[in-house]
């Protein structure tokens, strides 16, 4: 067998996957617990203005329902575990003093979902916000550990809870920093971000490199406080 003819029965490789060639999430029902707080209520008034079908969790069923007429737009309110049972996608936005019993106690609910955790561990004292990390190293491994049966990525940190719940705002100027195991997962997520005017998600590493992503909130909250600002974060040059 001549060169040439070993080289023609060689299979042509594949074009590499364009990063930004995104799933269409349109038809996924996004739940999220915790929705009665600002940054759950936030997210969850932005992507239901977006057009997706979003049901907000609480501990109470009562208070979920007020916050979903509240926000308008088709927003359902139920408690945590019919709000898990009834999603596609759960985003996690629970203070992070509740974070692990509250997972613990949905992890039959959330067997099967693509879970989106966007809690920040900190701590507050008179210096300000500082990084508090989990023993597992990151609340997005946390939640990992107490779900096995659950595909966890992590994201949706860095945004400001006052803009989210604006709604004269309409454009979020920011990047989402989304982190996961499985490529598929992360897309999924990344074109959730990109469903909310002014976001974009972009693909910042597997679940071990979540502790800084979620730590960065600190010092974000330094620079709102000294700017008057409600900032947020670009990548650039991708």
């Amino acid at each position: 067998m001549t060169s040439s003819d070993s080289a023609a029965q060689t299979p042509a490789k594949a074009p590499a996957k364009d990063p930004w060639d995104l799933p269409d999430v349109s038809g996924l029902v996004v739940g999220v617990l915790g929705g009665t707080g600002p940054q759950g209520k936030g997210l969850a008034f932005r992507l239901a203005r977006a057009g997706q079908k979003v049901i907000i969790g609480s501990r109470a069923a009562e208070r979920a329902r007020a916050a979903a007429e509240e926000l308008g737009h088709g927003v359902e309110g139920a408690d945590n575990a019919e709000c898990a049972r009834r999603s596609d996608v759960v985003i996690v936005a629970v203070p992070w003093e509740g974070h692990g019993k509250t997972l613990e106690a949905l992890r039959e609910e959330l067997g099967g979902k693509l879970v989106v955790d966007c809690v920040n561990p900190l701590g507050f004292d008179k210096k300000g916000a500082y990084a508090i990390r989990p023993e597992e190293g990151s609340a997005a491994e946390q939640a990992a550990a107490l779900l096995p049966d659950s595909r966890v990525t992590a994201a949706f940190h860095h945004l400001s809870a006052v803009l989210l719940q604006d709604p004269e705002t309409a454009e979020i100027d920011t990047d989402v920093m989304v982190l996961g195991e499985v490529r598929d997962d992360v897309e999924v997520v990344q074109a959730l971000a990109g469903r909310i005017l002014g976001m974009r998600g972009v693909f910042a590493g597997r679940l071990r490199n979540a502790h800084q992503v979620e730590s960065l909130v600190a010092n974000l909250i330094s620079v709102n406080r000294r700017y008057k600002a409600h900032a947020g974060l670009r990548v650039t040059d991708v």
